[in-house]
């Protein structure tokens, strides 16, 4: 499984949104490279919304466990809510070991910084963790949907035209 094909992925479903800043573009730096998954089906970044799934290529200050400065790796992180975590984790979001190896490939982990929030991760899915971290990120996907209809009084949110480029 490669970002690309998850892109690809992401891009097909209804409402998807997908934030990838580039060279030259208003993003900061450290975001190019990037992925960030929305439902937004009016093809605009929601505000005060958090991505439900992103895709890291490199590491952050903040965040260097995963090791993803060393060449070809990279990170799916997917918004999975308290019950999803400790089903997949065995450990609460707010009570996360020492214990693990935020480095390891294909298994499915804590998110080494928003693990508390409900946030799982894993470094370059493939063979063991692909079809389950698309399915996670398929769910992440429809429970946003349900949230921006929550906030639009039970209504969906209005669609953008469909050659707009928006979803990106």
């Amino acid at each position: 499984m490669t970002p690309d094909e998850v892109i690809a992925d992401v891009r097909s479903w209804d409402g998807s949104l997908i934030l990838s800043p580039a060279p030259g573009s208003d993003f900061p730096e450290i975001a190019w490279g990037d992925s960030f998954f929305y439902y937004a089906p009016d093809g605009q970044v929601p505000q005060n919304t958090q991505p439900y799934g992103t895709i890291v290529t490199k590491d952050y200050p903040d965040d260097t466990l995963s090791r993803l400065d060393e060449p070809g790796r990279w990170r799916l992180n997917v918004h999975v809510g308290s019950r999803t975590f400790e089903e997949l984790t065995g450990e609460a979001p707010r009570a996360i070991s020492d214990d693990w190896d935020y480095a390891e490939q294909d298994t499915v982990l804590p998110h080494p910084v928003y693990g508390q929030l409900g946030w799982v991760s894993v470094v370059d899915p493939g063979e063991r963790t692909g079809a389950l971290a698309m399915q996670l990120l398929r769910r992440a996907h429809d429970d946003a949907r349900v949230r921006a209809e929550r906030r639009h009084g039970g209504q969906p949110a209005a669609v953008a035209p469909p050659d707009d480029g928006a979803s990106g």
